[in-house]
């Protein structure tokens, strides 16, 4: 299924931008409005303008920015996933802003996006996202693959051969139950399989685990 096929699949799909850039954001709608069913019904100019709206309506997804006024995107979304883990989230990056991605993958976001990318990244984060996974934009995981190989390469390599199937498989987007069936073996050993999995690597969640994989080769998006 093509990300015009979510799309148009979708009534109303209530998207926000949160942007501190008038200019980008207009942009940004022009082309958002271009797609069936994409209705922007919020914009603001920081995470606090964005936080207060949170307390009286909710979107489907959130395109968010890092680096704003008042209240920034990184505390921002701190703030909107304490109150609603479910929020769909997807951060708006520049290049050289590395620092953050694995902080705020822990917190629970649903993907990045560069600024600078092209629109039809934009289609296939909304696809993903609508489809309850998680989306990287291709540039920013090359970045991120450059760095703290070292590291990363070692904790791959103490992953023993099942937790490895089970790590590709989770970051297929298959569940516990799905793994259990596919590997022949329980739930509950898939679980145990996840926790090491996640002890080794220092992971918190699906999204970071997926970003490890990729890194070191284990997975590709």
């Amino acid at each position: 299924m093509t990300a015009e096929d979510i799309i148009t699949s979708e009534a109303n799909i209530n998207v926000w931008i949160v942007d501190d850039h008038k200019l980008f954001r207009a942009g940004f709608r022009t082309l958002l409005s271009r797609l069936p069913h994409v209705n922007v019904s919020f914009e603001g100019a920081d995470g606090a303008m964005f936080l207060s709206e949170l307390e009286t309506s909710r979107p489907d997804i959130v395109f968010l920015d890092i680096s704003m006024p008042n209240i920034d995107g990184i505390k921002a979304t701190q703030m909107a996933l304490a109150r609603d883990p479910e929020l769909r989230i997807v951060i708006l990056s520049m290049f050289g802003e590395h620092e953050y991605y694995t902080r705020l993958v822990d917190m629970g976001i649903r993907g990045f996006l560069l600024k600078s990318c092209d629109f039809r990244e934009v289609e296939e984060a909304i696809e993903a996202v609508l489809n309850g996974e998680f989306y990287f934009s291709s540039e920013l995981l090359e970045q991120m693959s450059a760095r703290d190989m070292t590291q990363m390469r070692s904790a791959a390599d103490e992953l023993s051969e099942r937790e490895r199937d089970v790590l590709t498989l989770v970051c297929s987007g298959a569940s516990s139950q799905e793994i259990a069936d596919k590997l022949f073996i329980s739930r509950r050993t898939v679980e145990k399989h996840r926790a090491s999995i996640m002890m080794k690597t220092g992971c918190a969640n699906t999204a970071s685990l997926v970003v490890f994989a990729v890194k070191n080769g284990l997975f590709e998006v």
